[in-house]
């Protein structure tokens, strides 16, 4: 099974967050984790929409964000079609990165969290963290708790623990 890409000379790690985004909220939690992860200058940051983030990107990352809404409760459509999207091909890759999953919810999230875990695990990813959900409006709170989240993949990448 194909785990994330062995690092040697002139390879460097990198954290691939997508996330989707018709409020702003979850662009806005997005960005957090981006710049939270971006102070380990040792793991390379990629920040991609779901519209535009491909197998290709997966495929290079060390270890990926999926920031997302619930909407109804489930997961939101642009991020379940990045998963849809990307399925079969990383299937075929045997790709086996750990994964942390970001949740803006007006309800509880665990249809979100439900449908992206499920979808995932089938790839298979790994879970690196508890899955985070941020209920109602996001705060400022949720916006340091998405950059804490950030630095902690990105220390977890560096150090060789993902």
């Amino acid at each position: 099974m194909f785990k994330s890409p062995a690092l040697g000379e002139g390879m460097s790690a990198t954290l691939l967050i997508v996330y989707h985004s018709q409020s702003g909220s979850c662009a806005s939690l997005a960005g957090a984790v981006y710049r939270g992860a971006r102070e380990d200058a040792n793991v390379q940051t990629v920040l991609r929409r779901a519209v535009d983030a491909s197998i290709a990107d997966l495929e290079s990352a060390s270890a990926m964000a999926l920031v997302a809404a619930e909407n109804a409760g489930h997961l939101s459509g642009g991020a379940k079609a990045f998963l849809d999207r990307v399925f079969y091909p990383a299937i075929a890759r045997d790709l086996l990165i750990p994964y942390a999953l970001l949740i803006s919810a007006g309800n509880d999230g665990s249809g979100a969290v439900r449908d992206a875990s499920r979808m995932l695990s089938g790839i298979p990813m790994s879970a690196a963290t508890e899955p985070m959900i941020c209920k109602g409006e996001v705060t400022g709170l949720h916006l340091e708790q998405a950059a804490d989240l950030g630095r902690a993949l990105a220390a977890g990448i560096d150090m060789g623990i993902f």
